[in-house]
């Protein structure tokens, strides 16, 4: 049988690099893309139709839907109580504004409504199960160059979004599963933004 002493080395060796495989595994999850960060607007042409999408998703509920024959009024299902106000904003807002922080990214709706996506770990030491009462919630991280953001809304429903970059940074594509409390099918649709130039005025 091996030596004890042959056996303690190698177990430290084994943990070492252990160690050094799981930090830089961390690092290059959580190193952020520089491109996903600017000013963006929505693309109407690649965007799903949010109206047709949440349409969709009641039907397959049993809810009764109008097929507005003539026309749709635009946002026709967009408001109802507070508490799912976020879902609103990422699925209909036009305009996203993404910026670094420490431990947190800013995204910035319609209406200058901003919403914090925490990076730092926090959601480990949050009860979940109380964030309905208190305030919308989000947390992140990285896989490779693609951003994965998960939202608790103060419904006690979630929202999984992915954030890649297209078109060598000119191109924001979300892809969006959004699961409302009190709804029985998700909603599932995909948005596409143009990046605002520095020096645009829109």
């Amino acid at each position: 049988m091996p030596q004890k002493s042959h056996i303690n080395a190698q177990c430290r060796h084994l943990l070492a690099l252990l160690l050094c495989l799981g930090f830089y595994s961390v690092q290059a999850q959580e190193n952020p893309s520089p491109e996903h960060f600017g000013r963006w607007v929505i693309n109407t042409e690649l965007s799903d139709n949010t109206d047709k999408k949440v349409g969709s998703a009641l039907r397959a509920m049993g809810e009764k839907v109008s097929r507005c024959w003539l026309g749709c009024e635009e946002d026709r299902f967009r408001g109802g109580p507070a508490e799912q106000e976020l879902y609103d904003r990422i699925s209909y807002d036009k305009t996203l504004t993404t910026q670094f922080g420490e431990g947190q990214y800013l995204f910035t709706y319609d209406d200058n409504y901003q919403r914090p996506v925490y990076t730092d770990g926090r959601s480990q030491s949050v009860s979940l199960t109380g964030l309905d009462t208190v305030k919308d919630f989000s947390f992140a991280h990285w896989e490779g160059k693609t951003l994965l953001v998960e939202a608790r809304p103060r419904d006690g429903g979630f929202a999984n979004e992915t954030y890649t970059i297209l078109d060598a940074g000119k191109r924001l594509r979300v892809e969006m599963y959004i699961h409302p409390e009190g709804f029985t099918e998700a909603i599932e649709l995909v948005r596409v933004y143009d990046r605002v130039a520095n020096n645009s005025t829109d």
